[in-house]
């Protein structure tokens, strides 16, 4: 348990009543991993500072990730109510990165996915066409139908062959879909190519094309090579290319395609939902908040009533650094801090569990389903018997069954990406916790 700076330790609280109950999902990453518009390439280039902000490009698990996601809609329909007030599940709030390349087929296998429907994990024809496979010339990809130590993945990392196994990824498949409704808001690879480069005409027309370009091409120059990605990712397609099979299917989608306004309230019961766009338009992977958000905001806080509110958004506090947008994150904690209804903001991106408390409010943080620990989490706000807010927060894992297990066996031992050792599990107080809330119930 845990309480606001300032405030007194108490014990475990006891619950008066329950005011809402709901799962924090972010970061899916549903990806077309066979797209000319990835740059896995780039991975080439992880031990130079230089490029840090276009990694990661590639994961070992990528192929398997809808499984996952598949699981842990099927995990979050069987939770049924909270563990600590027993309040049945209200809905599911994602805080962006549903997908990881701004791509049309990538958000019609997500809506698929959390609406229920038929996910199709292979684009192009029908067999799997990328990195991954066995007579791929790079060594820096797991190619699980190639020779034993074939890749650096085996020789280095240990893992295993697999043998079938992206025959077996790229069939379709059956989500049942979220049992409960599901609010949504963008992340930065919603809008930019692979959360970083502006879509130019010219890299939409290679992401639907048959060329995919597979190393580095001469002349880019390291010093300047993430604002040259930002503005012009077309001119890191000018390297040595393959031929595969066109897909129409993905084009770049429309902002409008996930959400038709970038900012919502969303009012449930006694709690006031409302989810900010932090998505910096001039590109790169950080957020931006704008003036007229934060305006736009004020006016939303001050209609709350007496009503609990909650904020979504996909960056945290201290990634509303973005250089090419407006930098106003201390104005948005001191407007949140401001707010006597305020009680949780909640947000992702970073792919680690997190809780940090603001003056007056908690920011929760939750992992990413695509890397390890491939958790969700669930929110319980309730009153105490001493007439305080609190907030219960527990991890939830998904069945792994089928593929989705051997996706976070992978991810957990992709050491270079969020793996065991990573720190992105968080420690256990970013975890569990019950946080109290000065704000009166």
């Amino acid at each position: 348990m845990a309480d606001l700076p300032g405030e007194p330790h108490a014990q475990a609280p006891k619950v008066a009543r329950a005011i809402a109950c709901f799962a924090h999902l972010t970061d899916l990453h549903v990806t077309d991993a066979q797209s000319p518009g990835r740059f896995e390439f780039l991975n080439r280039e992880w031990n130079d500072p230089r490029f840090r902000e276009l990694l990661t490009m590639q994961r070992p698990q990528e192929m398997l990730n809808t499984h996952a996601v598949a699981a842990m809609v099927r995990a979050i329909n069987r939770v049924g109510v909270g563990p600590i007030t027993g309040a049945p599940l209200q809905l599911v709030a994602m805080t962006g990165d549903a997908i990881d390349n701004t791509q049309r087929n990538e958000l019609t296998n997500a809506l698929a996915l959390l609406d229920g429907g038929t996910v199709r994990p292979d684009s192009g024809a029908q067999s799997y066409e990328g990195v991954q496979r066995a007579d791929w010339a790079e060594d820096i990809y797991w190619k699980p139908d190639g020779a034993p130590d074939g890749d650096l993945f085996q020789s280095a990392l240990g893992f295993p062959r697999h043998p079938g196994l992206l025959d077996e990824a790229v069939l379709p498949f059956q989500s049942e879909g979220l049992k409960v409704p599901w609010l949504r808001c963008h992340g930065n690879h919603e809008y930019v190519c692979q959360g970083v480069g502006l879509v130019t005409p010219a890299l939409a027309d290679a992401m639907t094309g048959a060329r995919k370009t597979v190393g580095l091409p001469r002349g880019i120059d390291p010093d300047h090579a993430v604002d040259d990605f930002v503005a012009h990712p077309e001119l890191f397609l000018d390297g040595e290319s393959v031929g595969v099979s066109p897909d129409p299917d993905r084009r770049p989608i429309a902002r409008e395609e996930l959400m038709p306004e970038p900012c919502h309230v969303w009012d449930v019961g006694s709690v006031r939902f409302i989810t900010l766009d932090t998505v910096c338009l001039a590109g790169g992977a950080e957020g931006s908040v704008g003036s007229a958000e934060l305006a736009w905001l004020a006016r939303a806080l001050d209609d709350a009533a007496d009503r609990q509110v909650v904020v979504l958004s996909h960056h945290p506090s201290d990634r509303l650094d973005n250089p090419r947008g407006e930098q106003n994150g201390a104005g948005l904690l001191e407007l949140l801090s401001a707010s006597p209804m305020v009680v949780l903001w909640l947000n992702g991106h970073i792919h680690t569990n997190r809780i940090k408390a603001h003056p007056g409010f908690w920011e929760v943080t939750t992992c990413s389903i695509v890397d390890w620990p491939c958790q969700a989490r669930l929110i319980e706000i309730f009153q105490t018997t001493d007439g305080r807010v609190a907030i219960g927060c527990t991890m939830l894992d998904h069945d792994g069954d089928g593929l989705a297990g051997l996706h976070r066996e992978l991810a957990g031992n992709a050491r270079m990406y969020y793996g065991f050792d990573s720190g992105s599990a968080g420690t256990p107080s970013d975890r569990n916790a019950v946080l109290l809330s000065s704000r009166p119930a």
